[in-house]
């Protein structure tokens, strides 16, 4: 399990601020039962992808190469990347995500298409990069999907979207998204799910964790989650910028996973007409504690801050007992771990943090295993639920999103989405 702290000091059973809390809290419970939104119940629901997975097929495979973007690819990236260096025996994961040539040609070549498994990932089935990017790698790698590379595709959308009918038209293997569950929220759904089990990740455990997660919260044992989003909406005039403050390199593809999730559910127009939000920064330790860290500390009293900490890296390396000519002052850190220096940094920018007057909070792992990552997951979907509750904002949609790709896809030439 995971432990959390925080120093937020807001009574969330004040009048005024138990109204708003208690208004959002039964909102999301509505959404939940209605099955209007559908990422609450994905912690059971996927189970029975972690047995549908095993119809296909993986000896010959030893490479899974992604094709999405964002909500498509954001999730399975984190998981892969946190959970890879403490797994043995997992498949290559490539990606193929972003419009960039120079990315794209450089991992084609890396593809061994006989040994290559390709996800093709998009709710809608139109995503512009996604399927330019599948229409490169078919033509670059000579792809006959009416023989057999068809078994070599799968694709991951929504029921009747054009990808699933392409899917249809030449047999490949196909993986549905519920239709209510938005892109963003998808990461335990068969979008994530089926091409991570395929790698030989613990998925089961991973839902486990997530389910523990949301039994709590819906069951009342989760109060810090309520406390954290009603400071965050009653303090955002004042805090409009969130940081995530990872202190793993491992953790980096977590915080853009986080960054896509708080910033596109919750910068929206309210019921009210009014422009709300708070900007999500995400950043790793030690190494920004030499870049941003200045900025929060002495800069505008604009932001709040929360830590995640790894407390047992399952790696012992040591500092060597060294002497350096001239720099004899740093010898205190000999024959000390590098899992307690990066804990003890984690610790001490906090500190620093309190005593200038920021506001933090703290996620504590005590290892990484699929289960914690699960339950890390939900979350912080659970806390946009709810944050997104308190600013009376549709939470699932992305308005600003679309018009962007109807101007796009006007300046290439075609007015249809």
């Amino acid at each position: 399990m995971l432990r959390f702290s925080n120093e937020f000091g807001l009574d969330i059973e004040s009048d005024h601020v138990s109204k708003v809390v208690q208004r959002a809290l039964a909102q999301i419970k509505n959404e939940k039962e209605s099955r209007e939104v559908g990422y609450y119940t994905l912690p059971d629901t996927s189970l029975s992808l972690t047995e549908e997975v095993k119809s296909i097929g993986t000896d010959s495979i030893e490479q899974l190469v992604i094709i999405g973007i964002g909500g498509s690819s954001l999730g399975i990236k984190a998981i892969d990347a946190i959970l890879r260096p403490y797994s043995k025996d997992t498949k290559e994961i490539l990606y193929l995500e972003n419009s960039d040539p120079l990315t794209i040609s450089n991992t084609l070549e890396k593809i061994h298409p006989n040994k290559a498994l390709f996800f093709v990932i998009s709710k809608s089935g139109s995503t512009i990069e996604t399927t330019s990017i599948f229409k490169t790698v078919i033509g670059y790698h000579h792809l006959d999907l009416e023989g057999e590379d068809a078994k070599r595709v799968v694709i991951i959308t929504d029921e009747g979207s054009v990808l699933s009918e392409f899917a249809a038209h030449y047999g490949l293997q196909v993986f549905h998204i519920p239709h209510n569950v938005g892109g963003r929220f998808s990461v335990l759904s068969a979008v994530g799910v089926v091409p991570l089990a395929l790698a030989g990740y613990d998925m089961h455990d991973l839902l486990d964790g997530a389910r523990q997660m949301t039994t709590r919260f819906f069951d009342g044992d989760a109060q810090h989650i309520l406390q954290k989003a009603a400071y965050l909406f009653f303090q955002s005039s004042k805090e409009p910028m969130n940081v995530l403050f990872s202190y793993s390199d491992t953790l980096e593809e977590f915080t853009k996973w986080y960054v896509q999730l708080w910033g596109e559910s919750l910068g929206k127009i309210n019921q009210k007409g009014e422009k709300v939000g708070l900007t999500p920064i995400g950043l790793i330790g030690a190494i920004d504690q030499h870049s941003f860290l200045q900025l929060i500390i002495e800069g505008p009293r604009d932001k709040n801050v929360t830590f995640i900490k790894i407390e047992d890296f399952q790696k012992e390396l040591t500092i060597p007992d060294i002497s350096l000519f001239a720099i004899e002052k740093t010898d205190f850190i000999n024959n000390q771990s590098f899992n307690r220096l990066i804990n003890a940094q984690c610790d001490a920018t906090m500190q620093s943090l309190n005593e200038a007057g920021v506001t933090t909070d703290m996620i504590v792992m005590d290892r990484v295993t699929p289960s914690n990552i699960g339950e890390m997951l939900i979350y912080f979907e659970l806390l946009t639920s709810l944050v997104g509750a308190m600013f009376e904002v549709n939470t699932y949609n992305q308005p600003g999103v679309e018009l962007g790709k109807q101007i796009l896809y006007k300046n290439l030439g075609s007015g249809d989405l």
